[in-house]
């Protein structure tokens, strides 16, 4: 198999007050193509800043990331926006859907962006909703949704755009546990079906036996 993603030496400091802190420290990791992978360790481990830099939503301090063979540390903005837009999906510990768009409006609305017609989004998007169990929410807000059925949503959000690559930051954090675990058997699906890599980022146990690859930090560092 092939890397989809290569971390080489990466570090990345941050400034608290002025005061400089390390969060990462020379990190080296081959993330493969179809891995379902999560980066387990305690709050303020430094998971959530890798899984940032992984999804191009920050650059490390020093060091180099390859996405598809491509060191997308040079990239400028618009070039890092535009794989986001094409190539990533992320689904997030709050969920992040747009409070005043229906459930189908979120799923539609990186399509949007893409210049989609109206009809073919709506119907890939109906058709994605209904292969997750979800149609029933096409009208409805978040406000209107449990927990539960909000994150499905950003699930089917995070994949409409058939990425290569997601990366879940806590996704089970606010859910119960029979929630988390049909949320889990949605996203093991999507990785067998559709060969999507999957990277998340817990400390929650449940998530963690359910990692075809596992990988601890701790203190910024590889374990």
């Amino acid at each position: 198999m092939t890397e989809i993603l290569q971390v080489k030496n990466v570090e990345k400091v941050y400034k608290d007050n002025g005061v400089p802190v390390q969060a990462l420290k020379g990190i080296n990791l081959d993330v493969l193509n179809g891995d379902y992978m999560v980066l387990a360790g305690p709050s303020g481990s430094g998971k959530t800043t890798l899984l940032n830099l992984l999804g191009a939503l920050d650059k490390p301090t020093s060091g180099k990331i390859f996405f598809n063979g491509e060191d997308i540390t040079t990239k400028k903005k618009k070039e890092l926006s535009d794989m986001r837009l094409h190539k990533l999906g992320f689904i997030f510990q709050a969920y992040n859907l747009i409070p005043v768009l229906t459930a189908l409006e979120n799923i539609e609305f990186s399509m949007m962006l893409l210049g989609i017609p109206v009809k073919i989004r709506t119907d890939k998007a109906m058709e994605l909703m209904k292969e997750l169990g979800i149609e029933t929410l096409a009208n409805k807000r978040p406000n209107e949704m449990s927990g539960g059925q909000q994150q499905r949503v950003a699930v089917a959000r995070a994949i409409v755009n058939n990425p290569s690559l997601v990366l879940a930051d806590e996704p089970t954090a606010n859910l119960d546990s029979k929630t988390a675990s049909n949320l889990l058997d949605l996203m093991e699906k999507m990785n067998a079906d559709k060969g999507i890599t999957f990277i998340f980022s817990s400390h929650d146990q449940h998530v963690i036996e359910r990692a075809k690859r596992l990988v601890n930090i701790a203190d910024g560092i590889l374990q």
